[in-house]
């Protein structure tokens, strides 16, 4: 049954496992039951793979890179735009499964589907980029050269939030690269990865090239992660999960990309434009209601123009309008599950009690939390230093650019950051001394591109995502000489 369907009897879709190039049933014979977050219902059933599943989808991948590795790059070019042209004719029906099974407002939606397009179409480009180059030598006659050779199997693990943007990035540059891919996503997004892997399916992907696995990771991750015919793994999640998949790859010498969370601040200094800053920390925390890795969840203002902002600031996050997420103008959503709402509740209620103010917000209604604002945050209260992943945020007040920079840099984290400013020399010396990945000038902290080096520091990550970057990750250096005959056999 196709991931859209349901059947006459009108029972709930049942998703399988995509492995070697069709759908196939959990050894287990077990589904699990995928909740949509606006009101809690059975959205669909997904198939509950084991540690046995991983392995069949791994070798799967494994034997179909013998020829997947060798195919050509204009065949691979052709496979890549023809995926990015069905996901833009078929985009409506990914958009229902955004909005049913993860609770994106349908703005959200259409970014995140044009961002994926955007990836693949970036990453048909990769294939002709895969060059090496000739060396000098030390050796009379030695032709000396290097080329780039695909890693094998990649394994993908994403997350809930941006499903369908988080899918496309791993995989798009691996497969690029000649490099076959298995995917674990998020047990909160089964369909979503079941809807991309029938794209790739059709687009003319190999079988085998592309495979999926769903379940729950913290009882199979371990499976794939550690699985000796994976050679390189690419993570999104938390920076808790993040760590223990980097000592599993660090005991095989496993090449890994880490992409983990964030406390992301947004400077204001006394000369910017609050026509401009206001409205961008807004979006740079309320997308998505907060559930962004790169939210702005400190807002970090001079205090010459401290009132006018947090007025103005509480005012639009007063606006921001709760509803039906397929109405243009719907801009927060509900929280994904009941573990992560308590987690919002949590951090609201420990720093109101610790003596922070809301400016607005801290009520719910249903699974959405309306936008919060909060003041007099100090560091003992849990919103401090840890990531809410949610519609919250707090305001600081600092006399200057030096403070505010010393408020900054007071995270483990470091994945993005937000300056607001019309002095150019603040706004170089802020850029450099930030300790994040990111930094974007009188713009939203919350930004990303198919060709940037996409990730963090600390506490962040490890590596770089991109068209770019992940072109290191997704192959390796290989280095060939040729000893040619030398004119009277010397050497």
């Amino acid at each position: 049954m196709s991931v859209m369907e349901k059947d006459k009897a009108g029972k709930i879709t049942r998703t399988d496992l995509w492995i070697g190039g069709k759908s196939v049933p959990p050894s287990s014979g077990r589904y699990f039951e995928d909740h949509s977050p606006i009101d809690n219902r059975v959205y669909s059933e997904a198939a509950e793979g084991t540690v046995e599943d991983v392995d069949r989808a791994v070798r799967a991948a494994h034997e179909a890179f013998a020829s997947y590795g060798k195919t050509l790059a204009k065949d691979r070019e052709v496979w890549l735009f023809r995926a990015a042209e069905l996901m833009e004719q078929r985009k409506e029906e990914v958009i229902d499964i955004l909005i049913d099974e993860v609770g994106s407002p349908i703005t959200k939606c259409m970014f995140e589907v044009d961002m994926s397009v955007r990836m693949f179409r970036a990453a048909a480009g990769v294939p002709r980029r895969l060059t090496g180059k000739t060396i000098p030598s030390d050796r009379l006659g030695c032709f000396s050269m290097s080329v780039r050779e695909p890693v094998g199997v990649v394994a993908g693990i994403t997350p809930f939030n941006v499903p369908l943007v988080k899918a496309a990035k791993q995989a798009s540059v691996a497969l690029a690269c000649g490099n076959t891919f298995v995917l674990m996503p998020s047990e909160e997004a089964p369909l979503v990865a079941s809807w991309f892997a029938r794209i790739l399916h059709d687009a003319g992907f190999p079988a085998g090239s592309f495979n999926v696995v769903t379940g729950n990771p913290f009882d199979i991750g371990d499976s794939l992660t550690s699985h000796p015919l994976v050679k390189s793994v690419l993570f999104c999640g938390s920076t808790r999960v993040g760590r223990h998949i980097a000592e599993i790859c660090g005991r095989d010498l496993k090449p890994v990309t880490l992409e983990l969370g964030g406390k992301s601040p947004a400077i204001i200094l006394k000369d910017a434009d609050l026509d401009v800053a206001v409205p961008a920390a807004a979006a740079g925390i309320f997308f998505f209601q907060g559930q962004a890795c790169m939210g702005t969840s400190r807002m970090i203002v001079e205090r010459a123009i401290a009132d006018e902002f947090i007025t103005r600031f509480t005012e639009v996050a007063k606006g921001m309008k709760i509803g039906d997420l397929r109405q243009p103008d719907t801009a927060v959503g509900p929280i994904i599950s009941d573990r992560q709402r308590e987690r919002v509740k949590t951090h609201i209620d420990d720093a109101v009690a610790k003596g922070a103010r809301m400016t607005v917000g801290g009520n719910w209604a249903g699974n959405v939390c309306e936008p919060t604002v909060l003041t007099g945050v100090t560091p003992d209260m849990v919103v401090y230093a840890e990531e809410t992943f949610g519609p919250v945020t707090a305001i600081y007040i600092v006399d200057g650019p030096e403070e505010a920079l010393k408020i900054a840099n007071d995270t483990s984290y470091g994945l993005s950051a937000a300056i607001f400013t019309n002095n150019v020399n603040n706004a170089f010396i802020l850029a450099q001394g930030i300790h994040a990945g990111m930094v974007h000038v009188n713009a939203a902290s919350l930004q990303d591109e198919p060709h940037v080096p996409f990730g963090g520091m600390g506490q962040s990550g490890l590596g770089r995502e991109g068209t770019e970057t992940d072109i290191e990750a997704m192959t390796e250096w290989k280095w060939i000489t040729v000893q040619l005959p030398v004119e009277g056999g010397g050497h």
